[in-house]
């Protein structure tokens, strides 16, 4: 896996999401500016309902801005010895299946692919990046959510 590959898919992911919530926002405040959503009684919160509905579209948009600066101050080509926030890890669970995963500053969850691999991007603040961070090639990494128990043995780190 080429980790410059995955950079620039995440990028990418990451600019789509930017432009979805700035198309939303500015829906949303077309919405709330629009004639027709002016108050005709003293009970119609119409008008107040899309000028929230405007307000969450445009922290949506500042959240975006937010991780791609975070994100771009991850971006490390560089090797790592141990997972930290930028490192690409190759892992692989009980039943011998590979995983990929990008050790990122936030939008833990979000999912790219690259040459039909899945590399799914974890953060510190979820149970498999509390685990992983810090953990070197060939360590064993086991969490629960639930009554589901994870393991993953890290093969490497790029």
């Amino acid at each position: 896996m080429n980790k410059v590959h995955v950079i620039e898919h995440i990028r990418f992911a990451l600019e789509a999401k930017l432009a979805e919530a700035k198309q939303a926002a500015d829906s949303a405040r077309i919405d709330a500016t629009h004639e027709q959503s002016a108050a005709e009684t003293q009970y119609d919160s119409l008008s107040i309902e899309s000028g929230y509905l405007a307000q969450g579209q445009s922290e949506r948009v500042n959240d975006a801005h937010k991780s791609i600066s975070l994100f771009e101050q991850s971006f490390d080509l560089q090797n790592a010895n141990k997972v930290t926030v930028g490192s690409l890890i190759k892992a692989i669970d009980l039943d011998d299946e590979t995983h990929w995963f990008y050790f990122g500053p936030s939008e833990g969850g979000l999912k790219v692919t690259v040459k039909k691999q899945t590399v799914l991007v974890i953060t510190q603040s979820a149970p498999i990046g509390q685990v992983m961070f810090s953990k070197m090639i060939g360590d064993e990494c086991e969490y629960q959510v639930g009554s589901q128990t994870y393991s993953f043995e890290i093969l490497d780190i790029f």
